[in-house]
């Protein structure tokens, strides 16, 4: 390719620019060009992932902060039922499944820059007023509004983070930006433990103080976040027009176009619909989703059960359950790297979620404090990293701008809905058999025997495309057709 073929150097890449996707390195030696790979990677790496995953830690935090809040006394000042108290909890993920689906198509149609900031605004305020509830009705209120807000994040920069990295850097990327969900876990419970000293003050009692200050820090966060989060790799400010061209190359060589400019029409939402994959991450993504919220929320109170704590130690209640988050953080981001350099998925969901059913069984089986304990970092192993996997592992999958961004929110709405089932399980304290039973039954049935069943399948599709058995799909099309196609093309290789 000559000189004149390079990437302009305008600061806009404009429609007709991007229907031809260029090589800027051109001409360039395999050591240079590794080496504009490098830096470029390592812009991206700390200009997007690290303000993203504080969001996703504010965002977790806000949502699951309701656990730290009912040990802290909640249920004594707004009494409620356990049926009313788990029906609070329900609703948040009802208004969740309905939006989320919805956010990607938003964050499209607008820009990243904008939206993102915007619902953080709405859900801080959300946070913030439940410190100000006065009866059950209230709280529910606020928990559905909550979830309508905080539905837009963890899909939206799912699919955002695909179109800025190949498929065999999304992994390690995606498991940072979900590492926050465990450090939420964590760090919930350290500041819980702080906020609490402040019960009583102006008359607001610790549980308050918990969604006031922490829905303030919220909306804080989302003001900052209309300088902190960036557009689409086309629009993006901060990398130059050849950067932004050498995102969209790479994007290009990886059999990829989600970053580029795509009209919506109805037959990419119906592309999405009738594609089994889309099917098969719904059955994947509702194994590990619906334990991680049984574990989110209900985590304080199985800790305040066990024999070696008291029922009135809540400050060292919330600090026991530090520890078990602060594992599933770091073994989340160590299975996204080792995912994405051996360019496997599945494998590791198969590996991983045994270590889950055993926690669990261990919470089920034993009477023993120290045998509980160690049964939630099982727990934890078992269930946070399976999620980032697993997201990875449907967008590696799915191609096309908005099918892509539909697949994602189908998924991840489905897999939110599930939460519902979370919020109503566990009502046998203090063992919670019935709940545990189920955190089991889903890891089993769905992330263990799905990503199997899932393997085999795409696997068996790779083999017909290599085999030329698919080819007839391309027959007499030209080659914006072919591209067109996405994930459909014949040579297009599914990620195991």
């Amino acid at each position: 390719m000559s000189d004149t073929e390079k990437a302009p150097t305008a600061e806009t890449i404009s429609n007709s620019e991007l229907a031809l996707i260029v090589d800027p390195d051109a001409g360039l030696s395999d050591a240079e060009r590794a080496a504009n790979e490098r830096r470029l990677l390592r812009k991206l790496d700390w200009t997007l992932v690290p303000w993203l995953t504080l969001l996703y830690l504010v965002c977790f935090l806000d949502r699951t902060n309701i656990g730290n809040a009912k040990v802290a006394g909640l249920g004594k000042d707004i009494p409620m039922s356990t049926g009313q108290y788990n029906a609070s909890l329900t609703i948040f993920f009802i208004s969740y499944a309905i939006f989320e689906p919805l956010a990607n198509f938003l964050l499209k149609r607008t820009r990243p820059a904008i939206f993102i900031p915007m619902i953080i605004i709405v859900w801080g305020a959300c946070m913030l007023g439940m410190g100000f509830v006065k009866n059950w009705s209230g709280l529910m209120a606020a928990r559905w509004f909550l979830g309508a807000a905080e539905a837009g994040l963890f899909p939206g920069v799912n699919y955002y983070l695909s179109c800025w990295y190949k498929r065999n850097e999304f992994g390690a990327r995606a498991a940072i930006f979900f590492s926050a969900a465990a450090l939420a876990g964590s760090f919930g419970g350290l500041l819980a433990a702080a906020i609490e000293n402040l019960d009583g003050k102006r008359g607001i009692p610790g549980w308050a103080w918990i969604f006031i200050i922490e829905g303030a820090f919220t909306m804080l966060i989302g003001f900052f976040s209309f300088f902190m989060v960036k557009d689409f790799p086309d629009e993006a400010k901060f990398l130059s027009k050849e950067d932004r061209m050498r995102v969209l190359y790479r994007l290009s060589q990886d059999q990829q176009s989600s970053a580029e400019h795509e009209t919506f029409q109805m037959k990419y939402f119906w592309a999405a619909i009738w594609d089994w994959k889309t099917y098969a991450g719904m059955l994947l993504y509702m194994g590990p989703l619906m334990p991680l919220y049984s574990f989110s929320l209900f985590l304080p109170s199985i800790i305040q059960n066990m024999s070696f704590t008291t029922k009135t130690a809540v400050v060292r209640n919330q600090l026991l359950s530090v520890a078990p988050y602060a594992l599933g953080a770091i073994v989340t981001v160590v299975a996204g790297l080792w995912s994405d350099k051996v360019q496997k998925r599945a494998i590791f969901n198969i590996a991983i979620a045994p270590f889950g059913v055993a926690g669990f069984a261990m919470l089920i089986g034993s009477t023993n404090p120290g045998v509980q304990y160690a049964g939630t970092f099982l727990g934890a192993v078992g269930i946070y990293p399976c999620i980032p996997i697993t997201i990875a592992w449907v967008a590696n999958n799915v191609e096309g701008v908005y099918k892509r961004g539909i697949v994602l929110g189908i998924v991840i709405g489905w897999g939110n809905l599930n939460g519902v089932v979370s919020s109503n399980i566990y009502y046998d304290a203090p063992r919670y058999i019935q709940g545990h039973a189920t955190v089991i039954g889903y890891l089993f049935i769905a992330t263990f025997c799905g990503s199997i069943l899932t393997a085999w399948l795409l696997n068996r599709e790779n083999q017909k495309r290599l085999n030329g058995e698919r080819n007839h799909w391309i027959e007499g099309k030209t080659p914006r057709e072919i591209q067109e196609l996405g994930d459909m093309r014949p040579d297009f290789m599914y990620v195991l």
